[in-house]
């Protein structure tokens, strides 16, 4: 495993069950840009909770988007579910590991 791989997996298997963090955020955290954490994440295997990452909007991969949210309903995850996509409610479920 490389040192970014590594770093980005630590990340995001540290996020809370019911917790988020956008691929921008983690991407901050890791050093590196967002398109390489959706790398580590899309060749990282089930291992990694993958849902737990999200687009800015609060919208989970567009390649899994029904396994995601049975996920992140499943952990309680705070959802707007009040639209015909429902997406996560990042102000409720915004996680920084720094704080």
């Amino acid at each position: 495993m490389s040192e970014l791989t590594d770093r980005v997996v630590q990340i995001v298997q540290s996020i809370p069950a019911g917790r988020v963090m956008t691929y921008g955020a983690v991407a901050r955290e890791a050093r590196t840009g967002a398109r390489a954490v959706a790398r580590v994440l899309y060749h990282g295997g089930h291992e990694i909770p993958w849902w737990r990452v999200v687009s800015a909007e609060g919208r989970p991969y567009p390649g899994a988007v029904h396994d995601a949210r049975a996920r992140l309903r499943e952990e309680a995850t705070p959802l707007h579910e009040d639209t015909d996509d429902p997406r996560v409610d990042l102000e409720r479920a915004a996680w920084n590991p720094s704080a």
